[in-house]
């Protein structure tokens, strides 16, 4: 197993393919943290989430058992895609998901901490703000907090933000540029009712 983890995503993926179950384990031990969180935050509901998480890598297994996978960049990456689309797919079924998809929604600010600062007090504050952005993003847009939360959070470039939501680049900018000046908004507006209280 150990040498198992020395090897690349794709490099598994063509060992589980030839049947080695083992290189498959290795991927999901590897990716489940990442695909998890992106889910539970999209659909805030765990058990939903285990079923979606659940769903997401059988049908990868049954995708490179067949043969179907296309090695075409990142393995998590197209995880993730498979998750996002089967949101979408829960959220047509459920029909009452169309609460926060309202693009004209006024909200929350974004800000562009660094989280690399070696100054534990600057991490601390690092942290917090993390933590605050996550409050205010809970008013943004559903496609507008997808994008912040896979661009800060999961740290994907909007190359892969694009590919996994199905949008174009250019879309997956103008969604992060409008969450930012929502964000913004709101954190400006939040600011002033803690100063006037």
């Amino acid at each position: 197993m150990e040498k198992l983890d020395m090897l690349t995503d794709e490099q598994l993926v063509k060992m589980y393919a030839q049947g080695n179950n083992e290189a498959f384990d290795v991927l999901l031990s590897r990716h489940q943290s990442k695909v998890f969180s992106y889910i539970c935050f999209v659909v805030h509901n765990r058990d939903v989430a285990d079923d979606i998480f659940q769903e997401t890598f059988v049908k990868a297994i049954v995708t490179i058992q067949q043969g179907r996978y296309v090695e075409s960049g990142k393995f998590v990456a197209w995880l993730i895609r498979i998750a996002h689309n089967l949101i979408i797919d829960y959220f047509r079924q459920e029909r009452n998901a169309n609460l926060i998809s309202n693009d004209d929604s006024e909200v929350d600010l974004f800000n562009d901490e660094k989280l690399s600062d070696p100054n534990i007090e600057m991490q601390i504050v690092s942290e917090q703000t993390l933590d605050d952005v996550k409050l205010l993003m809970e008013h943004l847009p559903a496609n507008q907090r997808e994008v912040v939360y896979m661009r800060y959070y999961q740290e994907l470039s909007f190359k892969e933000i694009a590919e996994i939501t199905g949008v174009s680049i250019n879309t997956a900018l103008g969604r992060m540029r409008y969450a930012l000046l929502n964000l913004r908004r709101m954190a400006t507006k939040r600011h002033l009712c803690l100063e006037t209280a």
